[in-house]
């Protein structure tokens, strides 16, 4: 897993109370209290140190405490922020994590879920952003099709973003999990990718000579089921994970629920 820390939910709760409100950008050049500002910061400056990196590119990732639920995932209704960097930034990209949790569509959909709209508790994890070669999003039972036997796994180019916006036709694998066997597999005509830009993320043109080509190889394939299977077995419930390939080393992102069987 990419390294990084969590600012915990309590934290966004002591902000509120110390006085931020979440319809402003900033109080003072700051969206926190000093000493949560500071704590921040440490942090930031660890995850450099760590990463033997200065101003360290990260992912901001709003982390509800009642999202990725069994039947409620949350999925696209909070913020997350790519390629940021600075101690400010990633203060800033916290504040609008926090912010994403009062949205309209977030509060809209609370109320479809029957979830209580007045005890919103939002954390914001910070991770390392890779640079991936190429991102997975991989089911460990097909939803497709309901069948708990097989992985599902969709594939691209970059970084991840493209596959859960939908703006690539990513490559589709399936894989038997009882002898791990790849049963189907559909290459997708993947011709843009997502990759860090000046402030963030943007699309750019896959290299023509790739947009047919595979972007895993069967070995990936194979490895990317078995980290699925084995979260299933973990956790306990069959699983939605993101994960990436960076310097040939499989990364785990994310792992949550499947909301859909």
């Amino acid at each position: 897993m990419p390294p990084g820390f969590a600012v915990t939910s309590e934290a966004m709760d002591q902000a509120i109370k110390s006085g931020f409100t979440l319809d402003t950008t900033v109080v003072e050049g700051r969206p926190f209290p000093e000493d949560l500002y500071e704590l921040i910061c440490e942090a930031y400056r660890a995850l450099c140190e760590i990463c033997h990196r200065d101003d360290v590119s990260v992912a901001v990732r709003s982390s509800a405490l009642d999202e990725d639920g069994a039947s409620s995932s949350f999925a696209g209704q909070h913020a997350t922020f790519l390629n940021v960097s600075g101690e400010q930034e990633v203060a800033e990209a916290v504040a609008r994590c926090w912010r994403s949790a009062f949205s309209a569509p977030a509060l809209y959909y609370r109320s479809q879920q029957g979830l209580d709209s007045d005890t919103i508790g939002m954390a914001a994890l910070v991770q390392q952003l890779l640079p991936a070669k190429v991102s997975a999003v991989a089911f460990s039972a097909n939803p497709v099709t309901g069948n708990r036997d097989e992985v599902l796994i969709n594939a691209s180019w970059g970084l991840g973003e493209s596959i859960v916006s939908g703006t690539v036709t990513p490559d589709t694998f399936v894989v038997r999990k009882s002898d791990m066997a790849i049963t189907a597999e559909e290459i997708g005509d993947k011709t843009v990718m997502t990759a860090p830009a000046p402030g963030g993320v943007g699309e750019i043109d896959v290299p023509e000579h790739l947009h047919e080509r595979p972007s895993l190889t069967n070995e990936q394939v194979i490895e990317v089921a078995t980290l699925a299977v084995g979260l299933e077995s973990r956790m306990g419930w069959p699983v939605d994970i993101e994960c990436a390939y960076y310097e040939d080393s499989l990364y785990l992102l994310q792992c949550r629920p499947i909301t859909t069987l």
